[in-house]
């Protein structure tokens, strides 16, 4: 803003404008903002953040033995927008790892029980049932991991708590709030 707009202002303008340049720049020190939104003081001889010069870079190794491979190949020129035949000579000029977990999946043994008849006296003879037929179909592992899964949402729900206001909560006794 220039001499000539400034003149070009009314009076009720100006005077807000000079209000506007003599308030202070809310700080946390000035105003009820938190601390976080303050700009930090710039310090003589100061560094920009990051890797410094002559640093070393270090990224994590590859892997040994990858399970899959996957190429990415350029099909078109950046510059100019002509294709890239597949057949072109190629330079690897970079390799990178994704490291990712399986997906979980259940071992699942079926057990098959068989009748036939006895070659002696003709009578039909039974495989016992396994105790899978008469039990919970879910072995020991699945049983310690629901055990573990009940006590972490217990101990979400004792945290949780300590911070719902006690009108909230039910009530233990008459089962109600």
């Amino acid at each position: 803003m220039d001499r000539t707009d400034l003149q070009r202002l009314s009076k009720d303008e100006l005077i807000e404008l000079v209000i506007q340049l003599q308030r202070p720049d809310k700080t946390s020190r000035t105003s009820s903002k938190p601390p976080s939104t303050d700009k930090k003081e710039k310090r003589e001889n100061s560094r920009p953040g990051g890797a410094k010069p002559g640093h070393e870079p270090r990224n994590r190794r590859l892997a040994d033995n990858p399970d899959d491979f996957r190429d990415h190949r350029p099909t078109h020129c950046e510059l100019c927008g002509g294709s890239v035949s597949p057949d072109a000579d190629m330079e690897l000029i970079g390799e990178y790892d994704e490291i990712e977990i399986p997906p979980v999946k259940p071992y699942v043994v079926r057990h098959r029980r068989f009748a036939c008849r006895c070659a002696h006296c003709g009578a039909g003879v039974k495989a016992p049932a396994p105790a899978v037929a008469t039990q919970t179909p879910f072995g020991p592992r699945i049983h310690a991991l629901a055990i573990y899964w009940q006590g972490l949402s217990s101990a979400f729900l004792r945290a949780s708590a300590l911070h719902v206001p006690r009108r909230f909560r039910p009530d233990r006794k008459r089962g109600r709030r």
